[in-house]
């Protein structure tokens, strides 16, 4: 009986933190990833994708190799970002309803980096729906521009592609998203509290230049970290692990 009790104690704490599913880090091609991560609890859908600064690129969802471009969701960078639909292979149609909003948009050494979020499910017949309980794969295409261009335009047999993956459980309290920062603002010495393993974290300026490798114990899921004679200012901290990136935002006074 007392180990019935435990496994059922063990199977409702895990039921309890796993409200969240992900397909980790999806690679595209040559700077272009993206990474979903389904919300029960709150029915939102978290995107973070890469694509070159320099030029335009788009993500398809849910289309797979040999749509034709015909229909089915797609965002597109140029300048910033818009839901659109195929039509075709003229360039995407802009949807009336924008619902995605962008959290965060970084630029680091040419890479920009979008956190974006959405309701799961809505009634624009545009989006590609993710309903939680239903939603275990997620097809993908992507395309870039072949050239230095913020101008919609053919991107080229060569850069575009496919991509499938699935959704894992995940436990929102064990991934990097998670780690926080403390003070903050400071006076450049705080402490980096994260669950989950961490093996590299890099400072950038606000703009995007590289500042410095923090080195660091990762034996510790408490890192005390001290920037000295960096000048008052928003900073960014790059985490990365084997399987994941995230960003946090700093202020030194």
């Amino acid at each position: 009986m007392k180990k019935i009790t435990i496994l059922l104690l063990t199977l409702v704490c895990f039921s309890g933190f796993s409200q969240s599913k992900s397909t980790g880090i999806i690679n595209l091609t040559s700077n272009m990833t993206a990474s979903f991560t389904l919300n029960n609890s709150t029915s939102k859908v978290t995107l973070i994708l890469t694509g070159p600064s320099d030029r335009w690129f788009a993500l398809g969802l849910g289309v797979a190799s040999g749509f034709g471009m015909t229909s089915g969701d797609v965002l597109v960078y140029t300048t910033s970002l818009s839901d659109r639909n195929y039509v075709g292979t003229f360039a995407p149609a802009t949807d009336a309803s924008q619902d995605w909003t962008t959290v965060s948009d970084n630029v680091v050494l040419g890479v920009r980096t979008l956190t974006l979020e959405r309701s799961l499910t809505n009634s624009d017949s545009n989006d590609f729906q993710l309903p939680y309980a239903s939603t275990n794969s997620i097809n993908l295409a992507w395309a870039k521009s072949g050239s230095v261009s913020t101008t919609l335009a053919n991107h080229g047999g060569s850069n575009r592609g496919f991509a499938t993956d699935t959704f894992t459980l995940t436990n929102n309290e064990f991934t990097l998203e998670s780690a926080s920062v403390f003070p903050n603002p400071s006076n450049g010495h705080f402490t980096l509290k994260t669950n989950v393993e961490l093996t590299n974290i890099n400072l950038y300026s606000q703009t995007g230049a590289f500042v410095k490798e923090i080195k660091f114990n990762s034996d510790s899921n408490e890192i005390e970290i001290a920037l000295d004679g960096l000048s008052s200012g928003v900073y960014l901290l790059e985490l990365k692990n084997d399987s994941e990136k995230s960003w946090k935002q700093i202020i030194i006074n």
